[in-house]
């Protein structure tokens, strides 16, 4: 699909559809408001977010469709409703065969950061988890050109590269697992590191075997596919003044049987995205290739299976760490954490200095915050609050939840430094307790993704499958420091 910038006026634009913002409560305004004064009259469009109504063959203009998208209530529509109003409506366009869809900006919409969500979102609502269907009728209706009259090229140029940044990392997460093992993560990540002049390194076994990455491997050694730790970097040509060296860590378990402590068959076939957090720090590499911001960033994706094989590690196993110290292995599906603590010691050995790890982690998230909001965990609040904010931008729904020290007598072991469980209570925040003592002073956050990874239904301005949540604000963050 081609993203371009409408330049000729309002009602010259030539195109199957011309999208406008419709909101609630309010007399219609703008080059269209005669038009959806009808609607609004007619009841057949309140505004409300979402809500799509269309006009065939509007008089006085050149467009074969009026499409007015509800926005909601216009103090409240800010980049991240447009983001999904643009999506929307593609989403809803694309089966009745417009192929040339032109989404109008009125004053004060007319800014880069609605131009390039519109475009985000239009991108991100043309991708379809349809890779492996064999239905040759599939491809039929598409969308040729999105363009957006108001804002500029540098914005929809922006909004180009996350949008099909956030896609790349959605293609990985939705790929099963039998063609998308730990090696074959590696190579996703090596091919797209040379297509955008990143360096790529992969540790295999034996280089982690000798480093002594012993919670990494017990997860891995229960598969007959080896594991790696993949390793993308980022150095800008021309780096600021700060010595900072940002490090994102993302878990990639490519499919979690959840080992020994085997989960229920229900919904299991869902775990190939149990690699979305590593995924998602991926797909920020590739778009911080190219916007080139001032501070270093290393990616680092340790890839592994959780399979109950032969070899398997077995609740009562105590591992070394890279860091170290010892672990008690008490539940074998507590695996993500396992594999982000010698990846979060090996950031700092290569010269990380603030942290990020983004891993679908735990189910409690999911009871803590549903669907819609990121847990978000941290040693420093100046560092989260930063963070925070990158999110709101990006309209990337994130809640910080508490690292109080009390909850660390949860992970006490009478055998090792400590277990890999807290039990039921607080799961979510004891997973992020255990992370935290492999972190030291060193800034950190840990974002868990568990419940918004992944959509189980397609949603108006998103096919069902992987989000890419986490993208946006990791290339935002970079880009803002």
């Amino acid at each position: 699909m081609n993203i371009e910038l409408e330049i000729r006026p309002f009602a010259e634009v030539e195109c199957d559809a011309l999208v406008v913002v419709a909101f609630e409560q309010e007399t219609p305004q703008g080059p269209a408001a005669d038009l959806a004064k009808e609607l609004y009259d007619s009841g057949e469009l309140s505004g409300k977010a979402l809500e799509i109504a269309v006009l065939h063959h509007p008089a006085g203009l050149k467009a074969k469709r009026l499409v007015l998208a509800g926005g909601g209530k216009r103090e409240r529509f800010e980049s991240a409703d447009l983001r999904k109003l643009a999506g929307a409506a593609l989403r809803a366009l694309k089966p009745k065969g417009a192929r040339n869809i032109v989404l109008a900006l009125d004053e004060p919409f007319r800014s880069d950061a609605f131009a390039a969500a519109a475009v985000e979102g239009a991108l991100l609502a043309d991708a379809e988890a349809d890779r492996y269907k064999t239905d040759p009728k599939k491809n039929e209706k598409q969308v040729d050109r999105f363009a957006v009259l108001g804002g500029s090229q540098s914005a929809l140029n922006y909004g180009r590269i996350v949008a099909e940044s956030q896609n790349f990392s959605r293609s990985l997460a939705n790929e099963p697992s039998n063609l998308l093992t730990p090696m074959r993560l590696a190579e996703r990540a090596r091919e797209m590191a040379a297509e955008q002049g990143l360096e790529c390194e992969i540790l295999d076994q034996d280089r982690m075997r000798h480093l002594g990455m012993g919670a990494l491997l017990g997860v891995a050694q229960g598969s007959a596919e080896p594991p790696a730790l993949i390793i993308v970097r980022y150095k800008p040509a021309a780096p600021g003044p700060s010595k900072d060296h940002l490090g994102l860590v993302g878990k990639g378990v490519t499919f979690d049987t959840g080992g020994i402590s085997i989960k229920p068959a229900e919904g299991m076939e869902k775990m190939r995205y149990d690699m979305a957090g590593g995924a998602a720090v991926l797909g920020a590499m590739r778009a911080i290739a190219q916007l080139k911001p001032a501070i270093p960033v290393t990616a680092l994706v340790p890839a592994v299976e959780n399979m109950p094989g032969s070899r398997a590690q077995r609740p009562g196993d105590i591992v070394t760490t890279l860091a170290g110290k010892t672990v008690e292995v008490l539940n074998t599906d507590a695996e993500g954490r396992m594999i982000l603590i010698d990846a979060l010691t090996y950031a700092q050995r290569l010269g990380c200095t603030h942290l990020v790890d983004a891993a679908t982690l735990t189910g409690a998230v999911v009871v803590a915050l549903g669907a819609v909001n990121v847990g978000a965990f941290g040693n420093n609040e100046a560092f989260l609050n930063k963070l925070l904010s990158a999110a709101k931008t990006e309209g990337e729904k994130m809640w910080q939840l508490p690292l109080d020290e009390e909850y660390k007598e949860q992970l006490k072991s009478a055998f090792a430094d400590l277990h890999n469980i807290g039990g039921r209570p607080a799961g979510s925040i004891t997973a992020a307790m255990f992370l935290k003592d492999f972190v030291g002073d060193t800034p950190w956050i840990h974002l868990d993704i568990a419940g918004t990874a992944w959509l189980d239904d397609a949603k108006p301005y998103m096919a069902k499958g992987a989000s890419g949540v986490g993208v946006r604000t990791f290339v935002k963050l970079a880009e803002s420091w």
